[in-house]
């Protein structure tokens, strides 16, 4: 309870005054932006703040008489009380000047009384039919968000910010280094807060990448030591299994052929080789789901109990996004349905502080260009919109090397903060791996020959 002094200030009495202060001076609502009229117990109180707030907007004088004939032209006015109980509340509140106080207690008590309704909704959900449990856990996240203030953010200037903006300077950046050298000087690593879209044709190598990317991300690999810091990396695998995915991860950092892996035709030292390399992996915070049809609120979800469980989330990865469960509303396009998953995704993102990884198919009209462009994702444009990186995975059939393998180009196609580039790979199927390449010469006529 809030009080002032020794005496306690009920929600009847705190609204009275909010409202008796607006009617003294006006401006003192652009000093409550924050308060909602929701957040008045009385109904009565909830419609007389909408008036005032809906006079202000429009320039208009916010007074007795305004609000008055405000509810006189729509013959309301007994929901206000009459003219009496208007004159009353002006009479209320001595000053303005207290307005921010008595507005911080009426928020401070709608918060509770929410949270009490939360309690009792969620309570009714028992009896709900729901056709998953992740469905109902949605259904408890969404009756929870609902209790957060939906105010007016705080406009902040240089003199108020300048704490928070020097401290911002002095914390070491963090970057997720990947383990591909040239990617990580050149983009200083994965930044949290990003949304990552990796895309590419069937066979293009997308799967294998990811999987480079996760190990490199959970090992941490800085100056020839493993660094565990980033923290937890989470997959959703939705077409492989979870064998099928450490079968992988087993002929990336073994060198055991994948082939032998897989048909399970390993010799004595191979064995030996996995083994000790899956003690190795035990130590890594690397975790697979492997279920196919994943919902955004299941991720959501889960990532959020990591969060707590580990400090910090590392990286959330799914392979990939046009085979998640996404659900349709009547009248929505497939298109608008994908928007709110790759939205929730970059929310995600940025609340958990980490780097989300989504797989993407592309169009069967990439296959005629020379090289991707943004608009051959898949239903792209909310991935384009919402993706702070899009990388493309191809294979320019001019390029080859002699050392074996399949040259798979990485085009960065898109990259808020950090601009586009180019890398080849090497890719070595038998170990699963991805190696980096120099820039391929280019014969330019009678010049030398050039790199890009």
């Amino acid at each position: 309870m809030s009080f002032i002094g020794k005496i306690e200030i009920s929600d009847i009495q705190a609204e009275q005054s909010v409202l008796g202060a607006v009617f003294l001076d006006q401006k003192s609502l652009d000093s409550i932006g924050f308060l909602e009229a929701r957040d008045f117990s009385n109904i009565r109180h909830q419609k007389i703040f909408e008036v005032m707030r809906y006079l202000h907007r429009d320039n208009k004088p916010v007074d007795i008489v305004t609000v008055t004939s405000e509810y006189l032209n729509y013959g309301r006015i007994d929901d206000s009380g009459g003219a009496a109980y208007l004159t009353e509340l002006a009479r209320s509140c001595p000053t303005a000047a207290n307005v921010t106080y008595y507005a911080e207690i009426v928020r401070s008590k709608a918060l509770r009384r929410r949270g009490t309704e939360a309690g009792m909704k969620i309570s009714n959900l028992y009896s709900e039919d729901f056709t998953s449990d992740e469905e109902y856990f949605a259904a408890i996240e969404s009756i929870v968000s609902e209790l957060r203030p939906q105010g007016l953010r705080k406009m902040m200037g240089f003199a108020e910010s300048e704490e928070d903006y020097f401290a911002h300077l002095t914390t070491p950046a963090e970057f997720i280094l990947t383990g591909f050298k040239n990617f990580d000087e050149w983009a200083k690593g994965l930044w949290r807060g990003w949304l990552y879209v990796l895309a590419g044709r069937p066979s293009a190598g997308k799967t294998a990448k990811l999987l480079q990317f996760l190990y490199g991300i959970a090992r941490q690999h800085r100056n020839g030591k493993a660094h565990m810091d980033a923290g937890a990396v989470l997959l959703w695998s939705q077409e492989m299994g979870r064998e099928q995915i450490y079968d992988r991860w087993m002929a990336m950092t073994t060198g055991v052929n994948y082939n032998r892996i897989k048909s399970k035709n390993l010799d004595f030292e191979e064995l030996g080789k996995i083994r000790q390399r899956y003690e190795t992996l035990k130590k890594y915070p690397l975790f697979v789901q492997d279920s196919a049809g994943v919902t955004i609120d299941e991720i959501r979800s889960t990532a959020r109990l990591f969060k707590r469980q580990y400090g910090k989330i590392g990286a959330i990865a799914v392979d990939y996004l046009q085979i998640m469960s996404i659900p349709q509303k009547r009248g929505e396009t497939r298109s608008d349905a994908i928007g709110k998953v790759t939205r929730a995704a970059k929310q995600l993102a940025r609340e958990l502080d980490c780097v989300f990884i989504l797989l993407s198919q592309m169009t069967r009209d990439s296959e005629n260009a020379s090289k991707p462009q943004l608009s051959h994702l898949k239903e792209s444009g909310s991935i384009e919109q919402d993706a702070d990186v899009v990388e493309f995975l191809w294979h320019d059939p001019e390029d080859t090397d002699t050392s074996g393998g399949k040259v798979v180009q990485s085009f960065i196609a898109k990259g808020r903060d950090i601009g586009v580039n180019e890398f080849r790979l090497l890719f070595k199927g038998w170990m699963q791996r991805f190696e980096e390449l120099p820039p391929k010469e280019r014969d330019f006529g009678n010049a030398k020959n050039r790199k890009r």
